[in-house]
């Protein structure tokens, strides 16, 4: 009975003890998670750092190390799925809600200004095909009237962006 009772803190001893030395964990530079009582590589990036002397709870993304010097867990092990990052995945749907949103954003300036092309356009046609005299300013800036090859131009012209613009 003595020796179960030694053997029993003893055991405890070396549980609690072996936990305490894993004060580390980082990714390394393959995506596998490292567990250590020494502080990682200076090549490994802060953002890399899982774990670090004193936290008392994991961060996101880290896998159970067990006890003992530098321990090298599998991401097969970490507790996300093989090759998922969940911060790396939500970075990634931001970055890729945000240029959806600004694809949409595009898409519609883009409808807009057809819109407005097709309104000038067709407003231009109705003045062309009114029959009134319609003048506009040269390249000295006086106006001038235009004659019946520029006004068929200018009525080419507006049936072009008509056809283009508006849908």
């Amino acid at each position: 009975m003595r020796h179960a009772a030694i053997l029993t803190v003893a055991l405890l001893f070396a549980l609690e003890c072996g936990a305490a030395s894993v004060q580390w964990k980082w990714r390394d530079a393959s995506g596998r998670i490292n567990a250590s009582d020494l502080p990682p590589p200076a090549s490994v990036p802060d953002r890399d750092i899982l774990q670090r002397p004193g936290d008392q709870r994991p961060r996101a993304g880290n896998a159970s190390g067990s006890a003992g010097a530098s321990v090298a867990v599998s991401p097969q092990a970490a507790s996300t799925p093989a090759g998922t990052d969940p911060e790396l995945d939500a970075r990634r749907k931001r970055a890729a809600d945000e240029k959806l949103a600004q694809l949409q954003l595009e898409k519609e300036r883009l409808a807009a200004a057809r819109a407005e092309n097709c309104t000038r356009a067709r407003t231009q046609l109705a003045a062309l095909n009114d029959g009134r005299r319609i003048a506009r300013p040269n390249a000295q800036g006086e106006p001038e009237i235009m004659d019946d090859k520029a006004r068929a131009e200018e009525t080419e012209r507006a049936r072009t962006v008509i056809t283009s613009d508006c849908r």
